[in-house]
């Protein structure tokens, strides 16, 4: 190390959860491998899950040999559902957990929040209501967009197609000009502006995935209980609709959920 630099503290975590065990989650489990081997991480269990029993993660786990790993066959939805609501529980004294999402993961953490809703609220509607809808037509400023069938809406800063290990750094390696976005910034000043839809637009509810070691992006379990906690306050006193949002400095998955 060269003199007068001191040493960076490796990153530090009891639990990493890898959403698939495909190419994708190959890929950021062998990137937390390396991390550890490198020293610059300390894992605890890093579980992968995925509904396949032969995916790419459990027939090359002893490839991965300096990681404490677990490979969980279940569907995402059957098996977050009940980790998120323990994380929950645990309060902030529990363990430290990590979500690592996929690319292509459905926007299962809005999901899990309205099973939460239901559950907290069982005799008031709860459903998703589409982004346009919910706002009288005002769609985020960012260059593109897509809404799907389900009234779930994503969203991107960036036009072109970015490589899997683009950690987002302050110069985009795409336009070779400053990142001087932020999707959950520009997310909280648009909405108080898109206000024309039934109810007021609250929000928005962030679940960040930040960039934490050797390129692998995850959603903290802090971010987690503060979106539960966020909820139950907007919905407690009448009917609301909430943006949420799982997102990236980039990209993102966005949600209105009502709660009558």
């Amino acid at each position: 190390m060269p003199a007068g630099l001191a040493p960076v503290a490796p990153f530090v975590c009891d639990e990493v959860v890898v959403v698939g065990g495909g190419c994708y989650g190959r890929w950021y489990t062998q990137q937390l491998d390396r991390a550890v081997r490198a020293g610059a991480a300390q894992l605890g269990r890093v579980i992968v899950v995925d509904r396949d029993a032969s995916c790419r993660v459990a027939a090359e786990r002893t490839t991965f040999g300096s990681l404490t790993l677990e490979v969980v066959t279940a569907t995402w939805a059957d098996f977050l559902g009940p980790w998120l609501d323990a994380i929950v529980a645990s309060g902030a004294s529990g363990p430290t957990r990590l979500l690592v999402p996929s690319p292509l993961m459905p926007h299962l953490l809005l999901e899990w929040l309205e099973a939460r809703a239901q559950t907290r609220w069982p005799a008031r509607p709860v459903h998703v209501v589409p982004l346009d809808r919910a706002t009288g037509g005002a769609l985020p400023p960012v260059p593109w967009q897509r809404s799907s069938p389900d009234a779930r809406h994503y969203v991107s800063f960036a036009e072109w197609m970015c490589p899997i290990n683009c950690i987002e750094p302050s110069t985009c390696p795409k336009t070779r000009g400053p990142r001087d976005w932020s999707m959950p910034a520009a997310l909280a000043g648009w909405v108080p502006t898109a206000q024309g839809g039934e109810l007021p637009l609250r929000g928005p509810i962030i679940f960040p995935c930040l960039h934490r070691t050797w390129g692998v992006g995850m959603i903290d379990a802090a971010a987690i209980r503060d979106a539960d906690a966020a909820l139950a306050s907007a919905a407690a006193d009448g009917p609301v609709r909430v943006l949420v949002g799982s997102v990236s400095h980039c990209h993102g998955a966005l949600g209105v959920l009502h709660v009558g």
